[in-house]
């Protein structure tokens, strides 16, 4: 991980994200998964471009399979946008770099 980008565990996932001031981009992930890694930079990059607007994090579907389920997760990669504590945008599959930006944005104006 980055210092823009950090790792959640499903006992952290309330306190981190649902209630968080700020909206949360959660990056769904498994290291097994070749799509997560593809974009993984492009995260990291996007973290620190939209830090203080956004909160970055990852979380580990193999480590973690409660939160997961608990939002219907099938498949990696999945980016969910959280805003006030729900779900506000959801991605899955890796995707360019210009159509993530109009993802985030979109999500969080």
């Amino acid at each position: 991980m980055s210092e823009h980008v950090a790792e959640v565990k499903d006992s952290e996932f309330e306190a981190q994200v649902l209630k968080s001031k700020e909206p949360v981009l959660v990056d769904f992930w498994a290291e097994w998964c070749g799509p997560c890694k593809m974009i993984a930079p492009m995260v990291e990059e996007l973290a620190e471009v939209y830090s203080g607007r956004l909160k970055v994090v990852k979380l580990n579907i193999e480590q973690n399979m409660t939160t997961p389920r608990q939002y219907q997760v099938r498949n990696i990669p999945t980016l969910m946008l959280f805003r006030d504590g729900k779900v506000h945008a959801t991605q899955v599959g890796a995707v360019a770099r210009n159509q993530m930006v109009q993802f985030i944005d979109r999500a969080i104006a």
